[in-house]
């Protein structure tokens, strides 16, 4: 490379991986690059974003910039807590580095793309390029359409879609940057808090190591063994059958490229057939990228309000207590209690019992979703928009491709049917420890069990609670 190539900024967002990062390796292959990562604390918390989420990024970033320190690239910080006030940080900060071209991955929420939409006009009327690449998706959203022209609104044809275009080829995984000639300029120390976050506890940051190498050796132990059992495992709690990448892929420590080519290679290159296992997980990759693709084809999801616009008329309830007793997990019902306690212990829900909690909240309670969609972003180490907000809407049938809203899961015959001896409930609620299978999902109150007495009664009827949540999607305006 020419020692008068032109500068280059690689503006690094939920992207912190120094392998596989498609805006980095094209910055750096035109010209002598700096890396710059944004603090934005006002703009995160208004998002809901956890403080175990952002020490993640945080530790995560450390990381990052002692690879890219060994291949000569500083890493720049910039605090700016709101993002309307990037596009005047970038500018000036080129300014500074003599930066002629700017380059990041695609983010999708409504907020990012305003936000790249009034970088890209500002930085280019400086004379600076601004560069987008496709990176945290397989396919570029508008690319995957219905016939008609229009964004898939039910995941299994999604699905068939995607699958179909996947067999014309894989998108490849992308080596790491050459080293290049030294730049004189020092990389910013990385914050180890953002103000108004919390460190998390030693418990969180022990079950999630923020490095590349940790999320690496999870995706090969999960898609050397465990790949092949998940569609079983994956609904059972208290067994380790899910892949527990959610964090590192969101992040970024990962590539839903690197996750894909590894679940081929240990199904001999099938995307559909095979391992039902393999099979089943590359489906939930592919929920994952559903779920992007409604963000940009439906913006209004990003925006608190429902996909099924009809049911912003639904009579929810105003029920406070209700809603701390779910949050604090003392609900009476134990694989609800047992799940949010999870939560608040390691940042992370397994995803069954996300449903169940979701749905328990949204119909047994008929609680607003949204305020459940909040509540798991303040607190989930992997809590992303889209899915969080997709998985919300799919539980309180107000979503895209949603369960039907007769369709209420009883919470006591989930925990019976995927966690039949209460393993995982009495890990997480040592009151009822010395129940039986028998009482573990419903303990009786008032005399004869004497693990069950600290626990409270139900704070709900279901039966009685689902028949309300039934008439009142039953009365709405019109159906849709």
């Amino acid at each position: 490379m020419p020692h008068d190539a032109p500068r280059q900024l690689v503006w690094l967002r939920t992207d912190l991986r120094f392998e596989d990062n498609t805006a980095l390796l094209e910055a750096s292959s035109r010209g002598p690059t700096l890396a710059l990562f944004v603090v934005s604390p006002a703009q995160w918390a208004s998002h809901d974003d956890a403080s175990c989420k952002v020490d993640f990024w945080l530790r995560l970033l450390a990381t990052l910039e002692r690879q890219l320190a060994a291949v000569n690239i500083p890493l720049l910080i910039r605090t700016i807590p709101h993002w309307h006030d990037v596009p005047a940080a970038l500018g000036k900060l080129c300014q500074e580095q003599s930066i002629q071209g700017v380059h990041c991955n695609e983010e999708y929420g409504f907020n990012e793309r305003e936000r790249d939409t009034a970088t890209a006009t500002y930085l280019e009327k400086a004379g600076v390029s601004f560069n987008s690449y496709l990176d945290q998706s397989l396919f570029a959203p508008g690319t995957v359409l219905t016939k008609t022209g229009n964004y898939y609104q039910v995941f299994g044809q999604f699905k068939r879609a995607c699958l179909e275009q996947l067999r014309f080829g894989t998108p490849s995984t992308g080596g790491t940057p050459r080293k290049q000639a030294a730049i004189k300029v020092h990389s910013d120390a990385v914050p180890s808090q953002a103000t108004g976050f919390t460190t998390p506890s030693k418990r969180i940051q022990e079950h999630w190591p923020a490095t590349q190498g940790e999320a690496q050796r999870r995706l090969a132990a999960f898609t050397d063994e465990a790949i092949h059992d998940y569609h079983i495992a994956r609904d059972l709690p208290s067994r380790p059958g899910t892949s527990e990448l959610s964090a590192y892929l969101n992040a970024g420590a990962l590539s839903v490229r690197q996750c894909l080519a590894a679940a081929l290679l240990s199904n001999q290159g099938e995307l559909d057939s095979g391992s039902v296992g393999a099979t089943t997980w590359i489906g939930e990759l592919l929920w994952r990228e559903f779920y992007k693709h409604i963000l940009v084809g439906y913006p209004r999801v990003s925006r608190h309000r429902a996909f099924r616009q009809h049911t912003e008329a639904l009579p929810w309830r105003n029920a406070l207590e209700d809603f701390a007793a779910w949050q604090e997990g003392r609900t009476g019902i134990p694989i609800i209690d047992a799940a949010m306690r999870q939560l608040k212990a390691i940042g992370w829900m397994h995803n069954r019992l996300r449903m169940i909690a979701a749905m328990f909240l949204s119909k047994n309670l008929l609680i607003d979703w949204r305020l459940g969609e909040q509540y798991f972003m303040q607190h989930l180490i992997d809590g992303e928009l889209a899915a969080n907000n997709g998985g919300w809407q799919w539980s309180a049938s107000t979503g895209t491709d949603s369960v039907p809203y007769f369709r209420v899961f009883n919470p006591v015959s989930q925990s019976a049917r995927f966690d039949s001896q209460g393993v995982f409930i009495k890990a997480w609620v040592p009151e009822l420890k010395s129940l039986g299978p028998k009482h573990v999902h419903a303990p009786a109150h008032g005399n004869s069990l004497p693990g069950a007495l600290a626990y409270p009664a139900p704070i709900v009827d279901l039966g009685e609670s689902r028949r309300r949540a039934l008439s009142a999607f039953k009365n709405l305006p019109r159906q849709g």
